[in-house]
């Protein structure tokens, strides 16, 4: 039998999912209690049994705010339970949380004070990693705290639905099943780009990353399994049916973090089957916005040219992928049509609004003061 007794409804649900009694579980359940609005935090135990994650949790395991649920699929991604713990939700808000990681003191609190304020149906918090940097994801315009926009305030680039979801309007919304990595990225597309009401809450209610343990997102796996969430999403007829603006936006992410990051972290590692993946996933995204490319920098397109060319050997895919990230040099800071070098996905723009993001320690401006910039 579950673990913990249940609890009205209240404000928030925090499903932590975690299959290792290794993890630091007890410091991820123990940030989220800080908070007064907590319902419930719903520990999903994967293929792992309950005892042994009751007994990392401690004395922490007896509050009744706790529940440890089973779940066992055999399956290796965090979608499954993910969505049991969504199933489980009755709370007016659900939250999701890694089992290395934890909340600031007194974070939720915060986030439903955002929602509250500016009636938002989703909150995205500031994220830092637990030696202090700020993750600047995502670049958003400047002081810009409510009424977020998937394309101007670039939400794509926040790919975890990190911070609070209100469940009247996506209750339905699932991870997707069977993925060992990107599982969160069509359900986080949907928030994005479905025009509900998006706030922003900054600095001292973080979300805080830890790296106690290798992360799944890290392991080798060949491109098709791990850009597989990627040729899902593009095919998606809710994302097929987006304004043509929105698309765009979604792909140029698309490109710099799913693709190229991809080929970054595989050099030097090709097979024949990865090319020819990573090939078809690059078509598919340009059937979905063919327009992207043209805001891409040239040492990108030089990349997306290279990928696409069966031609092109191995080392000059690795040699222009290094070119891309070569961050300073014209050919990362000019677009590939000239023309559109002010769009807000192109380089320029694009860095400087990353780098501003990273410098602000993901602070927004306070609701009555306004856009700063």
């Amino acid at each position: 039998m579950p673990r913990g007794s249940p609890v009205p409804a209240t404000e928030v649900d925090v499903v932590i999912a975690v299959h290792d009694p290794r993890r630091a579980i007890a410091r991820a359940v123990g940030s989220v209690l800080t908070s007064s609005g907590v319902a419930r935090v719903l520990v999903v135990c994967h293929n792992t049994p309950v005892d042994g994650i009751a007994a990392g949790l401690g004395r922490i395991a007896d509050d009744r705010r706790v529940r440890l649920e089973p779940f066992d699929d055999g399956i290796g991604s965090p979608a499954g339970p993910f969505n049991r713990g969504l199933e489980l939700a009755t709370a007016r808000f659900t939250a999701i949380m890694g089992s290395d990681d934890e909340l600031a003191e007194g974070a939720i609190d915060a986030w439903i004070a955002t929602a509250d304020r500016h009636g938002a149906d989703v909150v995205i918090p500031a994220m830092r990693y637990a030696g202090g940097r700020r993750v600047p994801t995502p670049p958003t315009r400047p002081g810009r705290a409510t009424r977020l926009d998937g394309v101007r305030d670039r939400l794509a680039y926040r790919t975890a639905p990190i911070g609070l979801v209100a469940r009247e309007r996506f209750g339905a919304l699932r991870f997707t099943p069977g993925l060992a990595t990107g599982e969160d990225l069509a359900y986080s597309t949907r928030l994005w780009f479905s025009g509900a009401g998006i706030a922003r809450v900054g600095s001292g209610a973080e979300y805080v990353i830890h790296d106690d343990a290798v992360r799944v997102t890290f392991t080798h796996r060949p491109i098709e399994d791990e850009l597989a969430a990627v040729t899902g999403l593009v095919s998606d007829e809710w994302v097929t049916a987006l304004p043509s603006r929105s698309r765009e936006a979604l792909a140029v992410k698309l490109w710099r973090i799913s693709v190229f990051g991809a080929v970054h972290h595989r050099s030097g590692n090709w097979t024949p089957d990865d090319r020819r993946a990573l090939a078809a996933v690059a078509d598919a995204i340009e059937g979905l916005a063919p327009g992207a490319v043209a805001v891409l920098s040239r040492a990108e397109l030089a990349l997306r040219r290279a990928i696409a060319d069966p031609t092109a050997s191995d080392d000059d895919l690795d040699a222009r992928s290094r070119a891309r990230r070569r961050f300073a040099t014209p050919a990362s800071l000019i677009p590939a049509n000239p023309l559109r070098v002010a769009a807000r996905e192109a380089p320029l723009r694009f860095a400087f609004a990353t780098w501003l993001a990273g410098r602000e320690g993901g602070r927004v401006a306070k609701p009555e003061a306004g856009p700063t910039l």
